[in-house]
C-alpha cells in the first residue's frame, strides 16, 4: 500500500509541476504560441507521465501489491477527469488535433505545431518517468527497472483484430467527444472519463487500449514482439480511421475536403408560412362565394 501512496503523490506532483509550467509559458509566450505549443507540450508531458506510472501499477500491482484492476480503473477515471480540467484547452492526442483541422477549427500550421509539441511532450514524459523509476522509491519501481529492458508488445491478438479494436476505441471516444463538445464541462468531463475507463477495461487485454498514437509510440513501440509496420497499423492507422469514420458519419462529410453533405439530405431553410397558405385559402373561398351571389342576382329568362 505504501507503493500506491507514492504513486498517488507522484500524480499530484506531476499535475502541480505542469500547472506551474503553463503559468510560466503564459507570461513568456504570446497567446497563439502558448495555445499550439506550450499548452500541448505541458498536457502531453502530464498525460504521458501519469499513464506510464498507471500502466506500471496495472502490470505489477496486481501481483506485487495485492490490489486488483478496480483500483487502477478508479485511478484512471480520476486522473482523466483531473487532467481534462487542467489541460487548458489542449488535447494531448494527435487524432483530436487532426479532427479539429478537418472541422476547420484550426489551420495547417497550428495543427503541425500541436503535433510537434505533443511528440516532444510525450518524449520528455518518457525520459523523466524513466529517471523517476531509476530512483527505486518503491518495490514496484525496482521490479519495473528489472523488466523494462525486456518489455513485450501490447498486441495480444491478430493484427487485423488489434487494428479494429484500436479503431473502434477511437470511434467511440471521438463520438462522445463530438456529441459533448458544446456541453458544460461539468457533464463533458465525467462522460469522457467514464468512456476512457470503460474502453480501457474492455480493450486493454487486447491492445492496451491507447487510441492515442503519440502515447502508444512512447509506451510500447520500442518493445519486442511486433514489427514497426505492425505498430503503425494498429496504433496510428487504426485510431486515425476510427476518427475519420465517426467524423464522416456524424457530420455527413469532412468539412476540410467536402462542402456538400455526402450522407444526409439537408432540409430547406425556407418554408412557406402557414398563415399565408390559410389566407390564400380564405381568399379563394370568398371569391367563389361572391361569384355565386352574382349569379343569383342575374335575371332569369
Amino acid at each position: 500500500m505504501a507503493g500506491l501512496n507514492v504513486s498517488i503523490a507522484f500524480f499530484f506532483l506531476v499535475v502541480g509541476v505542469c500547472r506551474v509550467l503553463r503559468q510560466l509559458s503564459k507570461w513568456i509566450l504570446s497567446p497563439g504560441a502558448y495555445g499550439c505549443l506550450a499548452s500541448e507540450f505541458a498536457a502531453s508531458l502530464q498525460w504521458c507521465m501519469s499513464c506510464l506510472e498507471l500502466r506500471m501499477l496495472m502490470e505489477i500491482g496486481s501481483w506485487g501489491g495485492g490490489f486488483g484492476p478496480d483500483v487502477v480503473l478508479t485511478l484512471l477515471f480520476l486522473l482523466f477527469a483531473v487532467h481534462s480540467t487542467s489541460f487548458d484547452g489542449a488535447s494531448a492526442n494527435p487524432t483530436v488535433s487532426l479532427q479539429e483541422f478537418l472541422l476547420l477549427e484550426s489551420n495547417l500550421s497550428t495543427t503541425a505545431a500541436k503535433l510537434l509539441a505533443q511528440g516532444a511532450g510525450m518524449g520528455m514524459g518518457w525520459v523523466v518517468t524513466k529517471l523517476y523509476w531509476s530512483w527505486q522509491l518503491t518495490h514496484f519501481h525496482f521490479i519495473q527497472n528489472l523488466i523494462s529492458s525486456e518489455c513485450s508488445s501490447s498486441i495480444h491478438t491478430s493484427l487485423h483484430q488489434a487494428a479494429f479494436v484500436e479503431g473502434m476505441c477511437s470511434f467511440l471516444f471521438h463520438l462522445v467527444l463530438l456529441k459533448l463538445r458544446q456541453s458544460h464541462p461539468m457533464y463533458r468531463v465525467p462522460a469522457l472519463a467514464a468512456t476512457v475507463t470503460f474502453l480501457t477495461y474492455a480493450a486493454g487485454p487486447f491492445t492496451g487500449a491507447f487510441f492515442n498514437p503519440a502515447l502508444a509510440t512512447v509506451t510500447t513501440i520500442h518493445c519486442s514482439g511486433s514489427s514497426f509496420w505492425e505498430y503503425v497499423q494498429v496504433y496510428w492507422l487504426g485510431p486515425l480511421v476510427g476518427m475519420l469514420t465517426v467524423l464522416l458519419l456524424y457530420q455527413g462529410n469532412i468539412p476540410r475536403f467536402f462542402q456538400k453533405n455526402l450522407l444526409y439530405r439537408q432540409k430547406s431553410k425556407y418554408k412557406i408560412p402557414k398563415a399565408r397558405v390559410v389566407a390564400h385559402g380564405e381568399d379563394h373561398e370568398l371569391w367563389w362565394k361572391r361569384k355565386g351571389e352574382k349569379s343569383n342576382t342575374e335575371p332569369h329568362a
